[in-house]
C-alpha cells in the first residue's frame, strides 16, 4: 500500500472489471488511496440486488448514476433515483435492490477502503456454493444476514 500523498484518479471508461454477482467496475483501491477508501462502480439489472448483510469495518456512499433503487437499512427504507445518494453506516444491516425496469448503475465508495477486492476475489476464486462465499466475504468484513422480521413478511 503506498501513500496517499497526492491525488489518485480514474479516468471515464477506466477501471478493473470483476465480473462478480453482476458487472463490477473498480475505480481506485485502498491500495492507491494509503488505505483510506475505495471507489467502484455496479451494474444491477433490474430486480436484482445483494440480500441482507453488514460491512464490520467500512462505511458505504452510494451515489445512484442510472436506474432507480431502493435503499433498506435498518427499518427504513427509501427510493432513489439518479443523482440520490446515501450513506450506510458500518455495523449495519442493509440492502439494496434495482427496483427500475432496466439495468441500474451506481458508484460506490467505501471507507476505509479494502472491500472493493471482495469482487475481484469471487471472479478469480469462482466459488462453488454459498459456504465458499461466505469464506471470501469473511476476509473482506462482509457477513450476509438474515431478512429482518418485518421485511421477511
Amino acid at each position: 500500500m503506498t501513500a496517499f500523498e497526492t491525488a489518485q484518479f480514474s479516468r471515464a471508461g477506466a477501471g478493473v472489471v470483476a465480473e462478480a454477482f453482476g458487472r463490477h467496475v473498480i475505480r481506485l483501491t485502498a491500495g492507491q488511496t494509503g488505505g483510506r477508501l475505495g471507489v467502484f462502480e455496479a451494474e444491477v439489472p433490474a430486480g436484482e440486488g445483494p440480500p441482507f448483510h453488514v460491512h464490520e469495518a467500512e462505511d458505504e456512499f452510494f451515489h445512484v448514476l442510472e436506474g432507480r433503487f431502493t435503499f433498506w437499512c435498518g427499518a427504513d427504507s427509501v427510493e432513489l433515483e439518479p443523482g440520490g445518494v446515501i450513506v450506510i453506516p458500518r455495523g449495519a444491516v442493509h440492502r439494496f435492490q434495482n427496483t427500475g425496469a432496466t439495468m441500474g448503475r451506481v458508484l460506490v465508495v467505501v471507507t476505509p477502503g479494502g472491500f472493493e477486492g471482495f469482487f475481484p476475489a469471487v471472479a478469480t476464486a469462482r466459488p462453488d456454493g454459498p459456504e465458499e462465499i461466505m469464506q471470501i466475504a469473511a476476509r473482506y468484513n462482509l457477513r450476509f444476514v438474515p431478512a429482518p422480521v418485518a421485511e421477511a413478511a
